[in-house]
């Protein structure tokens, strides 16, 4: 049996766009259980660490290393963005679809993209276009089609941004039922109030800079940094 791609080391992470560095020298080390929640102020470089450790940005310095060779591990993970990418397809070609690449055929693929969106609440749905379903559908969508490769590690980009009370409440869910499962998650966001809900340990990024690393019950009671202390006060971080 393959062994986990944990821990992963991360080393001096360093990411420079249009002559501006945004991430500077972030190095974390990342165990294989928990649910990461990534905060702080806009431009603090969320999006781009997610993308960096997910092979997807280009390093000027430093370097990511896995408990797998790297081809390993990049198979072994999924992406969810803030805004999912919709494929001119039904929703369960969308979801049958990363099954198809890896060469199952077509009608076990959809079979089983028809059990994942079962799951979800989203039968009803099977034969839409992924375009006309709502925000929070298609999130829901956009996480199956992740999941159902059953990746060791998901990453989330502010899937919630857009999101009514009720979508927040079910992808919330189906998060914790994944992490539980044994998915290992690493989230951004920016809603304190999720936050508090799903994180086991929090990375807060300010500048391109990690200025904290800790539980999530060390975080939001006796942040470390000033700037995290401003954040969780609700000023203004600069």
């Amino acid at each position: 049996m393959v062994g986990s791609i944990f821990p992963m080391q991360a080393e001096d992470l360093t990411v420079r766009k249009s002559g501006r560095k945004i991430l500077q020298g972030v190095s974390v080390t990342l165990a294989a259980q928990g649910l990461t929640i990534v905060m702080g102020p806009n431009g603090a470089g969320k999006s781009t660490l997610l993308k960096t450790l997910h092979g997807m940005e280009r390093l000027i310095a430093g370097q990511i290393s896995w408990s797998q060779p790297n081809a390993t591990a990049q198979d072994r993970q999924a992406f969810v963005f803030q805004n999912p990418t919709l494929m001119r397809r039904t929703v369960l070609d969308n979801v049958a679809y990363p099954l198809t690449l890896k060469g199952i055929p077509k009608s076990k693929a959809r079979d089983i993209a028809a059990g994942w969106l079962d799951k979800v609440h989203l039968t009803k749905a099977l034969n839409q276009r992924a375009s006309d379903l709502s925000g929070g559908e298609r999130q829901k969508m956009a996480l199956v089609r992740a999941l159902i490769r059953e990746p060791e590690l998901l990453f989330l980009d502010e899937p919630c941004a857009n999101l009514d009370g009720r979508a927040t409440r079910e992808l919330e869910e189906m998060l914790q039922a994944t992490n539980a499962a044994g998915t290992r998650v690493i989230m951004a966001t920016h809603d304190l109030g999720q936050a508090k809900r799903l994180a086991t340990d929090v990375l807060f990024l300010h500048q391109g800079r990690l200025l904290e690393h800790t539980p999530a019950e060390v975080f939001f009671n006796t942040p470390q940094s000033p700037q995290a202390q401003a954040f969780l006060n609700g000023d203004i971080v600069e």
